[in-house]
């Protein structure tokens, strides 16, 4: 279940109730899937194959479909990574600095962990939001935000876009932003 730490004042926010009323506050989208629909056989599976890829996808597919008709997703994709990902270390640089984009950016986490941190509220500040398989997050488009792993450095998560191409990230600089 995610899990909630803003930055400003170390406060933590938990269970699911609690998380999607503080993320709704914020405009973000916080919805929980079944992970456990998942065979057992990949729900700590992090190299995937591609017809394993596509069975994630198939199970979840209802889930999918769904949040992609309430909100104009038009495509989705499946991303793995671990260690044993070419080039992890190069690829999370890239995503762990703020931006901004002109969709939402979407993901639901099937297994391993992830986190988004994205700027709140000028009461809020920056936020940690602490995602675990089952937890589904919508970034909206424009708001400042990046993803990056967590001490496990492993996850799998379906991507939904708006944009046949996929998100395009635009640099957001902003002075009161203090990695932790």
């Amino acid at each position: 279940m995610a899990e909630i730490r803003i930055r400003n004042t170390n406060e933590r926010i938990q269970g699911e109730d609690n998380v999607r009323n503080f993320l709704e506050k914020q405009e973000v989208l916080y919805e929980h899937w079944n992970p456990g629909k998942l065979p057992a056989e990949l729900q700590e599976k992090f190299i995937l194959s591609d017809e394993e890829k596509s069975q994630i996808l198939s199970t979840f597919d209802a889930e999918i479909r769904d949040l992609a008709a309430r909100r104009g997703y038009r495509t989705w994709d499946l991303i793995a990574l671990s260690d044993a990902t070419p080039n992890l270390d190069e690829l999370l640089k890239k995503f762990e600095q703020v931006h901004t984009h002109t969709e939402d950016e979407v993901r639901a986490i099937t297994a391993g962990k992830g986190i988004f941190i994205i700027k709140g509220t000028d009461d809020v500040g920056y936020f940690d939001v602490e995602l675990e398989a089952g937890d589904v997050i919508s970034v909206p488009e424009h708001k400042p935000h990046f993803f990056t792993l967590m001490e496990n450095r492993q996850i799998v998560a379906v991507r939904l876009f708006i944009e046949t191409e996929g998100w395009i990230a635009h640099p957001f600089a902003d002075p009161t932003f203090q990695q932790a």
